[in-house]
């Protein structure tokens, strides 16, 4: 069966770090159009990063929002069928609950675009982890 399990959320100071980890299971993240998403109380899902691992060697990467650039960055482990979010200097803005998803029906011209949509054509969901950040 198809699953995704984000762990890594927690209650940190302004300015800490956290790594979040998604482990993908049922399904090999190769070939697939993967990302993460954030929501806070009373706001719309907002995409954070997208990836895609097309080949051997070669990922995908695209930041998607704005006020994480320079301070979330995504990577993979094919070996280990997991993707991550590495978050520094981290905001109280920056509190939401976190969720991993995947597209298994889009190619890498379109997975930057399926996340833009508020991830509406995403297949699967994780549960998510909270991330509490304090003043």
């Amino acid at each position: 069966q198809v699953q995704l399990v984000e762990s890594g959320g927690a209650s940190v100071q302004t300015g800490g770090s956290l790594r979040l980890s998604c482990v993908a299971s049922g399904f090999t993240i190769r070939g697939n159009c993967m990302g993460w998403f954030r929501q806070a109380p009373g706001k719309e899902r907002e995409a954070v990063a997208a990836i895609y691992i097309y080949s051997v060697g070669h990922v995908f990467i695209s930041d998607l929002a704005d006020s994480v650039k320079g301070r979330f960055t995504v990577s993979q482990d094919k070996t280990k069928n997991t993707i991550y979010l590495q978050m520094n200097s981290l905001k109280p803005d920056d509190t939401a609950m976190y969720y991993c998803a995947a597209d298994l029906n889009v190619p890498l011209g379109g997975c930057k675009t399926a996340l833009l949509g508020r991830g509406e054509a995403m297949d699967y969901w994780g549960r998510g982890t909270l991330v509490t950040i304090s003043s």
